[in-house]
């Protein structure tokens, strides 16, 4: 989670749209909401193809979004997708027995039940996407830290077409704040100390380590709900 969000968060903060990863990761919670209350299982397929259907959807109305950004910022419309999905998994989650459980697992995850094929499962999505902002990493980089210019909108909508997958497969583990935590905060922390990317990207890996040992060290010795605590420590 800190390896791939870190990276991501830096592109994000250069882009200045911040809540794009709350959104799309709500937008991935509804998705998987509307799945299980199709009647498919938690751990199943389909939720994680419909939340990605989504998310993809989503990309692609911020990838147009960024063509009109003289006539309003690329935040409104991320905004008005947050508060969208947010109440269509409210309103989703009050058909089902126990939506108030649903939601609070969406917001800050089940980490502590996590298994080695979860892990597994994670490990190649984020390889993945890896290997492909590294063979397009001189577009990617241009499109987000040189400004939009004419005919980057197949790059825009790559880079939040694989952002939707990272969040897809995080929000599932870990919920929408802890996703936020990972992304933001090691990014933001070190722009305000270095200049260059490479940088940024260690001293962000680095951080986000060890806040993590943190909040899972102290949760479990002091009796805490880890996820909330997580979140807790990185802000």
């Amino acid at each position: 989670l800190a390896g791939i969000h870190c990276y991501l968060g830096l592109h994000v903060l250069a882009r200045g749209v911040i809540f794009v990863d709350l959104s799309l990761a709500q937008v991935a919670a509804f998705g998987a909401t509307l799945a299980i209350l199709w009647g498919f299982g938690h751990h199943s397929t389909a939720p994680y193809l419909i939340s990605l259907g989504s998310t993809f959807l989503a990309a692609a109305l911020f990838a147009m979004a960024r063509r009109h950004e003289k006539l309003f910022s690329q935040e409104a419309i991320i905004g008005i997708v947050y508060a969208l999905a947010s109440a269509a998994v409210v309103l989703t989650a009050d058909r089902m027995a126990h939506g108030a459980e649903h939601i609070k697992d969406l917001l800050v995850g089940q980490v502590l039940w996590v298994t080695w094929g979860d892990v597994l499962k994670t490990s190649l999505i984020y390889g993945a996407v890896s290997i492909i902002h590294y063979v397009f990493r001189k577009q990617l980089i241009a499109v987000s830290f040189g400004g939009h210019q004419a005919g980057n909108g197949k790059w825009d909508f790559l880079f939040y077409a694989l952002f939707g997958v990272v969040i897809t497969s995080s929000v599932s583990l870990a919920g929408v704040l802890q996703v936020f935590s990972y992304l933001i905060v090691p990014s933001v922390v070190g722009t305000l100390f270095f200049k260059t990317i490479r940088a940024r990207l260690l001293f962000g890996w680095a951080l986000g380590f060890v806040l993590s040992f943190t909040g899972l060290f102290f949760s479990y010795a002091w009796d805490l709900p880890a996820g909330e605590f997580i979140v807790v420590c990185f802000a």
